[in-house]
């Protein structure tokens, strides 16, 4: 049988609509929940860390498919594709489990523009159902922390954690600086080892704030946190965020840590993808259908399955560890396999393992 060239493969995939690539996905995930490879990632207040988080992976003013988003700049249309990557986080964890993806592009019956709040909608209401009422907190960017997403994510029984920025929830700071001059806004000062140095955390926090100008608004709870470097008083890190959570002195730190776990979506996943081996921003094949979609949907997979790799075998976390960086691995796998045929992929691995002389006793 003859292997089929890079356009047919391409020709092949192009129909194919990418909701037919979700199983994998959720597969996955569930086959690490029955082997208990996930439970560290329920820490806080037992539930999963849910981080949304939008990238774009393709943009021209050329090349372009019924699926691609426009924008008119300079009288010149503009195309892209962009993406909301789900993924399962915890603090103390490198690896991120990605979820099935949710594209943003042009919807049926709609004349207005697709993007990311609604996107990130669509797979709420197709996959919230896989998750235990109560077991989810969502993380997300100040654009998710609005009313009707929000309201949408209470009426699934999940909770959330978003950043809250001043000039975008104008009603809510108001309401803190009146609540502020009367003794309103509770504060906290704790000091934390980050390795070698002493850093010193405060906290604002208060309780039901609107989270906008509204006769019904939705009431949040709000924190604020602001780190220095005790030894030269340099200001490392500050944010706020409005959360369903109840807070108290005794929950603001594991609450922050858990809030900040959003950041790994744009460093573990979205840094990775783009920049270390897997050229999420390279156009591999655009086609006249779906092909765009389809073959990012199967790089991510790809990474979700070395993912799976990192924390169920041995074997390849050796071989990672030895060659340190990802690209390296990714190289001496296409240079192996394009002279030598390998019966398995376990065969490949200890091929590896016995070239660098590592000890898999």
């Amino acid at each position: 049988a003859q292997v089929p060239t890079d356009p047919q493969i391409r020709n092949l995939l192009d129909p194919i609509a990418p909701e037919h690539l979700a199983a994998p996905f959720w597969r996955v995930f569930e086959q690490l929940q029955h082997g208990d490879y996930l439970k560290s990632y329920q820490g806080w207040l037992g539930r999963w860390l849910l981080a949304f988080d939008g990238t774009q992976y393709f943009h021209s003013t050329e090349i372009h498919c019924p699926q691609c988003t426009t924008r008119v700049i300079n009288e010149r249309i503009h195309y892209s594709h962009a993406l909301v990557a789900p993924l399962i986080v915890a603090p103390g964890h490198s690896q991120v489990i990605a979820l099935e993806p949710a594209f943003i592009m042009p919807q049926d019956g709609h004349d207005k523009q697709d993007c990311e709040l609604r996107a990130t909608e669509r797979w709420l209401k197709r996959n919230a159902h896989r998750f235990p009422a109560g077991a989810v907190t969502v993380l997300g960017d100040d654009l998710y922390a609005h009313q009707p997403f929000c309201e949408l994510l209470t009426s699934y029984r999940w909770h959330f954690a978003f950043t809250c920025k001043p000039e975008s929830h104008a009603a809510l700071y108001q309401e803190v600086a009146l609540l502020a001059k009367v003794g309103g806004v509770s504060q906290l000062t704790e000091r934390h080892h980050n390795g070698a140095r002493r850093e010193v955390w405060q906290y604002r926090y208060a309780t039901r704030l609107p989270l906008r100008a509204d006769l019904h608004p939705l009431y949040v709870n709000w924190c604020e946190v602001t780190i220095a470097d005790e030894a030269t008083g340099e200001r490392l890190y500050h944010n706020a965020w409005g959360t369903d959570h109840p807070l108290e002195a005794a929950t603001l730190h594991p609450f922050v840590v858990a809030a900040r776990t959003r950041w790994k979506s744009e460093n573990e996943n979205n840094n990775v993808l783009k920049n270390y081996g897997y050229h999420l921003e390279h156009n591999f094949g655009h086609g006249q259908h779906y092909l765009a979609l389809v073959l990012v949907m199967l790089n991510i997979l790809a990474f979700l399955y070395h993912t799976v790799l990192d924390l169920c075998d041995t074997l390849y976390r050796q071989v990672r560890t030895e060659l340190v960086a990802r690209q390296t691995f990714f190289n001496d796998l296409q240079a192996l396999t394009r002279y030598l045929f390998f019966p398995s992929w376990q065969a490949l691995l200890q091929f590896m393992a016995a070239g660098l002389e590592l000890d898999t006793s």
